[in-house]
């Protein structure tokens, strides 16, 4: 599928972020008439053969590691057969400004983020990969998500309506759904291969980590949540939850994977918020929605998504990245 371009669509942003700035590429509108060019793979053959996650495409260099953010979907565990054009590369770009926001407080995985930086043999699927992959250290993952709350949604709403806690975290008296939480809270989950996260208490986490790194976990994802949520927050942007991954490399913890993206973290727009319902979030939930008006039990292979829900789940994509960085 192939996008059209027309005066006007494409939008270009120069972060500045200390010494370093880049750019962001948005693309501006959607017309339903219009299609798209999705990358729901890569093939490099000459590389490698990569291992593919439900959005990634992971190439091994030895010491590092190529990411490539396709533009694949998923819900419910399940990876859809038509993706989301843009989204890799909003997803990619968003980590990129996140993780270079946070250096101050954590390390993390980036070595190069622009083609010209990789190794040569990617030169020529500069077409491909531009915008959506970066090269990164090799880190050892460690075995969590380290997930952090500052909002009472999703699962944890509806725990706390059965038993007053979240993850077995007791909470006050009164709460309605979408509520702010007094004080963030440490909520990490086992890392499943497939099928579901499980909710895991700080103890077990020790028992995985051990007690000083579990304990620096829960303080680094809380710093994180902190800045992100009050640099969001002068954006016009709640960020009501999110997920992150920390690995081991060179005897030190560093942040990997993806950071603060749609398909991590819940936003949601301030000026929008109600407390005692649910929000609408700028993400993929637009496709989960569609997903459960169908007869469909969940399992592959999932349905394809009609046109107007892949163009309105786009601009919502696009949407949170013009709010962070305008």
């Amino acid at each position: 599928m192939r996008l059209r371009e027309a005066k006007g669509l494409v939008r270009q942003y120069s972060l500045p972020m200390g010494e370093v700035s880049f750019n962001i590429f948005v693309d501006r509108r959607y017309s339903v008439s219009a299609t798209y060019d999705v990358v729901l793979k890569t093939e490099m053959p000459d590389v490698g053969i990569p291992k593919r996650g439900k959005v990634r495409d992971i190439y091994d260099f030895g010491d590092y590691l190529l990411l490539v953010a396709t533009d694949r979907v998923s819900a419910f565990d399940v990876v859809l057969p038509n993706g989301i054009p843009g989204k890799g590369r909003v997803l990619t770009q968003i980590s990129i400004f996140w993780f270079r926001l946070m250096q101050d407080i954590v390390k993390n995985h980036l070595v190069a983020t622009d083609i010209n930086d990789f190794p040569g043999s990617l030169r020529k699927y500069k077409d491909t990969l531009e915008g959506r992959s970066i090269l990164v250290k090799k880190a050892k993952p460690l075995p969590i998500e380290s997930i952090v709350r500052g909002y009472l949604s999703g699962s944890g709403w509806k725990e706390y309506r059965e038993k007053g806690t979240v993850c077995g975290i007791s909470l006050p008296h009164g709460l309605v759904e979408s509520s702010r939480l007094e004080e963030s809270i440490f909520t990490p989950s086992t890392k499943a291969v497939e099928g579901h996260d499980i909710n895991i208490s700080i103890d077990e986490v020790k028992k995985l980590l051990g007690n000083e790194k579990a304990d620096w976990v829960k303080t680094l994802s809380l710093q994180i949540y902190s800045k992100a949520r009050a640099f969001a927050e002068n954006k016009g942007i709640i960020i009501a939850d999110t997920k992150f991954e920390f690995g081991m490399h060179d005897g030190e913890i560093i942040l990997i994977d993806e950071i603060l993206t749609p398909d991590s973290s819940r936003f949601w727009s301030m000026k929008d918020y109600q407390p005692g319902r649910g929000q609408k979030s700028f993400d993929k939930q637009i496709v989960r929605d569609y997903l459960l008006t169908l007869d469909w039990d969940k399992t592959p292979p999932g349905p394809m998504l009609p046109d107007d829900i892949v163009i309105r789940t786009a601009e919502r994509y696009r949407e949170i990245v013009e709010l962070l960085v305008d």
